[in-house]
């Protein structure tokens, strides 16, 4: 999965990308609204962190100039405190969640798993294919109820395939939801990460649907 973040305050941005990297997300970094505003609109993120205090464009114009040209992807907004107005203001402009400056790490990540499951179509924090349980809140994987050892890349791939369970998602578009825009992408790691998820989940749950991509399901 992976995640936009536009945060013009550097330590709070720093912060916010340790623990969002930390927790399996590939993450990106906007400074001012303008550069936020770009790479949403350029890149394909499974959600965004946007504060509202932005130089350059201000976050609430970034959201409507979003939602105006199509952009879809889940925000959830950083407000000041009692700022009720901006609350309402940013719900009104397409946000689909906020939260008031100080807030708890567990928290925001708790409200982006959320934002991020319900926009994929699963209500529960927990998403089963097969024997193969992810537990978004932990990152756990299980297999039959054993637990399975994943590395970074191999759980960002899982992940994904888990969250589109049962369709069709192309090596491209793996590759967009799995790196941050600034690592160096190579489509043949992608093959390497599924063959290697094969081997510890079950050969079977990930279909290669020849010239479309891969599919993970049951059958």
């Amino acid at each position: 999965m992976r995640v936009l973040i536009v945060e013009d305050t550097a330590d709070l941005a720093r912060q916010l990308t340790q623990r969002l990297e930390a927790d399996g997300y590939a993450v990106d970094c906007a400074g001012d609204g303008e550069e936020g505003q770009f790479l949403g609109e350029t890149e394909p993120y499974d959600a965004v962190i946007l504060d509202l205090g932005l130089p350059k464009i201000d976050g609430l114009s970034v959201l409507r100039n979003w939602r105006r040209g199509g952009v879809t992807v889940p925000v959830l907004i950083l407000t000041a405190r009692g700022s009720w107005h901006e609350k309402v203001q940013g719900i009104d402009a397409g946000a689909d969640d906020y939260l008031a400056k100080p807030f708890s790490l567990e928290e925001l990540l708790a409200r982006i798993r959320a934002l991020i499951r319900r926009a994929k179509g699963h209500a529960a924090a927990d998403i089963a294919c097969g024997p193969v349980v992810l537990d978004t809140r932990s990152g756990r994987v299980t297999v039959a109820g054993e637990p399975v050892e994943l590395t970074a890349f191999e759980y960002r791939v899982l992940s994904y395939l888990m969250h589109r369970k049962g369709q069709v998602v192309s090596r491209s578009e793996l590759i967009e939801h799995v790196y941050a825009q600034d690592f160096d992408r190579d489509s043949n790691t992608v093959e390497v990460f599924v063959g290697r998820l094969r081997r510890k989940i079950g050969a079977d749950l990930i279909k290669t649907v020849r010239g479309l991509g891969y599919r993970l399901d049951e059958a």
